[in-house]
């Protein structure tokens, strides 16, 4: 279980530092409207899953826990301080997952920054993001990008299925509140309440990494702008 917890404390020092550098460089709030801008194009994206009561909270997740603009260092300090004790108690599923969505976070800050970069100093729009994403390039990173959120769907399924892990969840709350862990507590929970409600993961997960996919293509190869119009 070592090497999972020492990558978790890897991405979280990573976006720790990257986060530093844009606060420096007067880039931060670029990259708040980067990822606002994001979300907005996920959820018309996907309209027909957000507008699906089954689906939401699992969309919901993503975009307010993994990939929007929520200031997220008071629940990264709290898995700092106790990931090592985290591993000994909660199911080695749990932990992959909870890596997986950290290396999520991590990846896509570091596509933000550079997308950021790209941006300042304009207004974010489909065509001015269509630019910056083409001229950012990181195609492998961008595949690699969807393939975390393909696997991180895979896991939470399998940890919702644990057996007594509900159980565990609430236990958790009062001593992650008296321990000033609540934030981290309410992350992980979001998580297993948003997934216990969807059933078969892969009728969520396979259209959204197929449309992802077929975006970015068309993005980086086709000379088209795939992106929502009403954007």
């Amino acid at each position: 279980m070592a090497q999972p917890v020492e990558h978790i404390i890897q991405h979280l020092n990573q976006v720790n530092v990257l986060r530093d550098l844009a606060e420096r460089g007067g880039l931060l709030s670029v990259i708040q409207d980067v990822q606002n801008w994001q979300c907005e194009r996920l959820i018309a994206s996907h309209q027909g899953m957000w507008n699906d009561p089954r689906f939401r909270p699992a969309m919901e997740f993503f975009v307010d826990e993994l990939y929007g603009p929520k200031d997220f260092s008071q629940r990264d300090q709290d898995i700092a301080r106790v990931v090592p004790k985290l591993a000994k108690v909660l199911p080695e599923k749990a932990i992959l997952s909870l890596e997986a969505a950290l290396n999520l976070n991590r990846l896509s800050f570091e596509l933000d920054f550079a997308m950021a970069q790209q941006l300042q100093g304009q207004t974010i729009n489909r065509e001015s993001y269509a630019a910056a994403y083409v001229n950012v390039g990181r195609e492998d990173d961008r595949v690699v990008q969807i393939n975390v959120i393909e696997l991180l769907g895979d896991q939470l399924a399998d940890v919702v299925r644990f057996r007594g892990i509900s159980t565990l969840i609430k236990l958790a709350r009062k001593p992650a509140k008296l321990a000033g862990l609540l934030s981290l507590h309410e992350f992980l929970e979001a998580g297993y309440h948003a997934f216990k409600k969807l059933g078969d993961v892969h009728e969520f997960i396979d259209p959204i990494v197929e449309k992802e996919r077929a975006i970015m293509h068309a993005l980086l190869h086709d000379d088209t702008n795939p992106l929502p119009e009403q954007l």
